[in-house]
């Protein structure tokens, strides 16, 4: 990778990073919404976005999140939401809808597990699926018409 690269990933890392804590008392917890999660689309345009927006989920978490637990599920959920929204990079709405189920799916248990008093387990996978699909799609399918107006970001 080259530096140029590096340092594009490392600002979407930090603006991911930055959205998620500005907003901290709506992105964590069984009931979340990551207005960050909108970037999530992003690796339509680029891989570089992958790594920038694994990074910056992993700083949020460590910073804001449910422990170590979090960081690394929480890490692992937008990597694979990431690698999927790439595979589908033709398919915009397929795209958007590979984090809201790596999360629901990763995120809503492993809050059920971490946060005292959680509501039930079925619950919180639903909640943080409705959550992420606010974010992706309806916040994330107008970023990406307005990133496709502007390709060579990622370049």
């Amino acid at each position: 990778m080259t530096t140029k690269k590096m340092v594009k990933a490392a600002i979407l890392a930090a603006i991911y990073a930055a959205l998620t804590l500005i907003l901290a008392p709506i992105s964590f917890g069984p009931v979340q919404l990551r207005v960050s999660e909108a970037l999530t689309i992003l690796p339509i345009f680029s891989p570089i976005a992958i790594w920038g927006l694994t990074i910056g989920c992993l700083v949020s978490n460590l910073l804001g999140g449910f422990g170590v637990l979090d960081v690394v599920l929480g890490s692992f959920a937008t990597l694979l939401g990431a690698l999927g929204t790439r595979y589908f990079k033709s398919k915009p709405v397929l795209a958007a809808l590979c984090p809201v189920i790596s999360n629901a799916l990763i995120i809503g248990p492993m809050l059920y597990f971490v946060v005292p008093d959680s509501p039930a387990l079925l619950l919180n996978v639903l909640t943080v699926g409705v959550g992420e699909l606010f974010s992706c799609v309806a916040l994330g399918i107008p970023f990406y018409f307005l990133m496709k107006k502007h390709p060579k970001i990622f370049e």
